[in-house]
Protein backbone atom coordinates (compact mmCIF):
# COMPACT_ATOMS: atom_id res chain seq x y z
CA UNK A 1 0.00 0.00 0.00
CA UNK A 2 1.49 3.50 -0.95
CA UNK A 3 0.73 6.62 0.47
CA UNK A 4 1.45 10.27 0.46
CA UNK A 5 2.11 12.68 3.50
CA UNK A 6 2.60 16.00 3.14
CA UNK A 7 2.68 17.61 6.86
CA UNK A 8 3.95 21.59 6.72
CA UNK A 9 4.16 21.50 10.71
CA UNK A 10 5.35 18.76 12.43
CA UNK A 11 5.47 17.82 15.63
CA UNK A 12 8.45 15.95 15.66
CA UNK A 13 11.22 14.61 13.32
CA UNK A 14 13.25 12.33 14.80
CA UNK A 15 16.12 9.40 14.17
CA UNK A 16 17.65 6.51 16.56
CA UNK A 17 18.63 3.17 16.24
CA UNK A 18 17.26 0.30 18.50
CA UNK A 19 19.46 -2.79 18.60
CA UNK A 20 22.76 -3.57 19.72
CA UNK A 21 26.21 -1.97 18.06
CA UNK A 22 26.75 -3.68 14.85
CA UNK A 23 22.98 -4.67 14.85
CA UNK A 24 21.45 -1.52 14.90
CA UNK A 25 18.25 -0.67 12.89
CA UNK A 26 17.91 2.46 11.86
CA UNK A 27 14.72 5.21 11.77
CA UNK A 28 13.40 8.40 10.68
CA UNK A 29 10.32 9.21 12.40
CA UNK A 30 7.83 11.81 12.07
CA UNK A 31 5.01 12.55 14.42
CA UNK A 32 2.28 15.10 12.73
CA UNK A 33 -1.30 15.61 12.72
CA UNK A 34 -2.00 13.12 15.47
CA UNK A 35 0.18 10.20 12.76
CA UNK A 36 3.13 8.87 13.32
CA UNK A 37 5.35 7.49 9.98
CA UNK A 38 8.37 5.44 11.11
CA UNK A 39 10.73 4.82 8.43
CA UNK A 40 13.63 2.43 7.99
CA UNK A 41 16.71 3.51 6.58
CA UNK A 42 20.98 3.06 6.59
CA UNK A 43 23.33 4.62 9.26
CA UNK A 44 24.89 6.55 6.39
CA UNK A 45 21.45 8.21 5.19
CA UNK A 46 21.10 9.07 8.74
CA UNK A 47 24.55 10.86 8.86
CA UNK A 48 24.37 12.42 5.40
CA UNK A 49 21.02 13.96 5.94
CA UNK A 50 22.63 15.71 9.60
CA UNK A 51 25.42 16.91 7.24
CA UNK A 52 23.41 18.63 4.47
CA UNK A 53 21.12 19.80 6.09
CA UNK A 54 24.10 21.00 8.58
CA UNK A 55 25.26 22.57 5.39
CA UNK A 56 22.09 24.24 4.30
CA UNK A 57 21.21 25.63 7.91
CA UNK A 58 25.02 27.39 7.39
CA UNK A 59 23.47 29.26 4.09
CA UNK A 60 19.78 30.46 6.39
CA UNK A 61 20.18 33.60 8.18
CA UNK A 62 20.16 33.40 12.39
CA UNK A 63 16.92 33.02 14.22
CA UNK A 64 16.58 36.34 15.90
CA UNK A 65 16.36 35.66 19.75
CA UNK A 66 18.06 32.27 19.90
CA UNK A 67 15.97 29.64 20.87
CA UNK A 68 16.93 26.02 22.23
CA UNK A 69 15.65 23.32 19.90
CA UNK A 70 13.21 20.70 21.51
CA UNK A 71 15.31 17.19 20.90
CA UNK A 72 12.98 14.40 19.36
CA UNK A 73 13.31 10.82 20.13
CA UNK A 74 11.97 7.84 18.41
CA UNK A 75 8.62 7.03 20.18
CA UNK A 76 7.76 3.31 20.41
CA UNK A 77 7.19 1.08 19.83
CA UNK A 78 8.64 1.65 16.42
CA UNK A 79 6.43 0.50 13.56
CA UNK A 80 8.11 0.60 10.27
CA UNK A 81 5.62 1.83 7.46
CA UNK A 82 8.47 1.64 4.68
CA UNK A 83 12.18 1.40 3.85
CA UNK A 84 14.06 4.71 2.59
CA UNK A 85 15.20 4.95 -1.09
CA UNK A 86 15.30 8.53 -2.30
CA UNK A 87 16.06 11.69 0.28
CA UNK A 88 15.03 15.02 -1.37
CA UNK A 89 15.76 18.08 0.95
CA UNK A 90 15.23 21.77 0.15
CA UNK A 91 15.08 24.68 1.60
CA UNK A 92 11.77 27.02 1.61
CA UNK A 93 13.45 30.89 2.48
CA UNK A 94 9.98 32.69 2.32
CA UNK A 95 8.76 29.92 5.01
CA UNK A 96 12.26 29.76 6.72
CA UNK A 97 11.25 26.15 6.81
CA UNK A 98 13.60 23.22 5.64
CA UNK A 99 12.19 20.72 3.24
CA UNK A 100 12.71 16.75 3.84
CA UNK A 101 11.16 14.29 1.46
CA UNK A 102 11.48 10.81 2.14
CA UNK A 103 10.50 7.86 -0.66
CA UNK A 104 10.12 4.69 -0.28
CA UNK A 105 12.56 2.38 -1.73
CA UNK A 106 11.37 0.18 -4.94
CA UNK A 107 13.18 -3.04 -5.39
CA UNK A 108 12.76 -4.46 -8.66
CA UNK A 109 13.73 -8.10 -9.97
CA UNK A 110 14.81 -6.73 -13.78
CA UNK A 111 15.32 -10.35 -15.17
CA UNK A 112 11.07 -10.61 -14.22
CA UNK A 113 9.58 -9.48 -16.52
CA UNK A 114 6.19 -9.52 -15.17
CA UNK A 115 7.38 -7.73 -12.09
CA UNK A 116 8.51 -4.80 -14.17
CA UNK A 117 5.12 -4.77 -16.44
CA UNK A 118 3.22 -4.60 -12.92
CA UNK A 119 5.64 -1.32 -11.86
CA UNK A 120 5.85 0.07 -15.53
CA UNK A 121 1.42 0.01 -15.57
CA UNK A 122 1.90 1.26 -11.68
CA UNK A 123 3.94 3.98 -12.85
CA UNK A 124 1.63 5.01 -15.65
CA UNK A 125 -1.79 5.18 -13.62
CA UNK A 126 -1.68 8.43 -12.29
CA UNK A 127 -4.58 7.57 -9.78
CA UNK A 128 -1.72 5.51 -7.97
CA UNK A 129 1.89 6.39 -6.18
CA UNK A 130 4.28 3.90 -7.09
CA UNK A 131 5.80 4.33 -4.18
CA UNK A 132 5.23 6.07 -0.53
CA UNK A 133 6.36 9.73 0.28
CA UNK A 134 6.23 11.46 3.39
CA UNK A 135 7.22 15.45 2.75
CA UNK A 136 7.60 16.89 5.41
CA UNK A 137 8.75 21.62 6.93
CA UNK A 138 10.93 21.81 9.41
CA UNK A 139 11.47 24.59 11.44
CA UNK A 140 15.12 25.20 11.71
CA UNK A 141 15.18 24.60 15.33
CA UNK A 142 14.10 20.81 14.33
CA UNK A 143 16.35 20.65 12.00
CA UNK A 144 19.29 21.65 14.15
CA UNK A 145 17.90 19.13 16.99
CA UNK A 146 17.57 16.55 14.59
CA UNK A 147 21.29 16.65 13.27
CA UNK A 148 22.69 16.99 17.13
CA UNK A 149 20.34 13.82 17.65
CA UNK A 150 21.63 12.31 14.75
CA UNK A 151 25.57 12.88 15.59
CA UNK A 152 24.77 11.50 18.69
CA UNK A 153 22.95 8.18 17.42
CA UNK A 154 25.76 7.17 14.63
CA UNK A 155 28.36 7.82 16.34
CA UNK A 156 27.44 5.76 19.67
CA UNK A 157 27.96 2.53 17.61
CA UNK A 158 31.46 0.52 17.06
CA UNK A 159 34.35 2.05 16.74
CA UNK A 160 36.34 2.44 13.67
CA UNK A 161 39.25 0.92 12.62
CA UNK A 162 42.03 3.61 12.87
CA UNK A 163 43.85 1.31 9.96
CA UNK A 164 41.15 0.98 7.04
CA UNK A 165 37.71 2.71 9.14
CA UNK A 166 35.68 -0.26 8.99
CA UNK A 167 33.52 -0.81 12.10
CA UNK A 168 35.88 -2.79 14.85
CA UNK A 169 33.79 -6.15 16.10
CA UNK A 170 33.76 -7.66 19.10
CA UNK A 171 34.85 -10.37 18.13
CA UNK A 172 37.75 -9.32 15.97
CA UNK A 173 38.56 -7.32 12.83
CA UNK A 174 40.27 -8.81 10.03
CA UNK A 175 41.55 -5.65 8.52
CA UNK A 176 42.53 -4.74 4.84
CA UNK A 177 44.89 -2.82 5.54
CA UNK A 178 46.96 -4.99 7.27
CA UNK A 179 47.07 -7.71 5.11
Amino acid sequence: MTFYFDFENADAFATGAIGRPGERTFYLQVRAEGRTISVKCEKQQVAEMANHLRGMLNDMPEPAGGTTPDIAMLQGPVEQDFVLGTIGLGVDRAAMRMIVQLEEMIVLDLDDEEDLEDYLEEVEDDDELPASVVRVLLTPDQARAFCDVADMVVSSGRPPCRWCGAPLDPSGHACPKMN
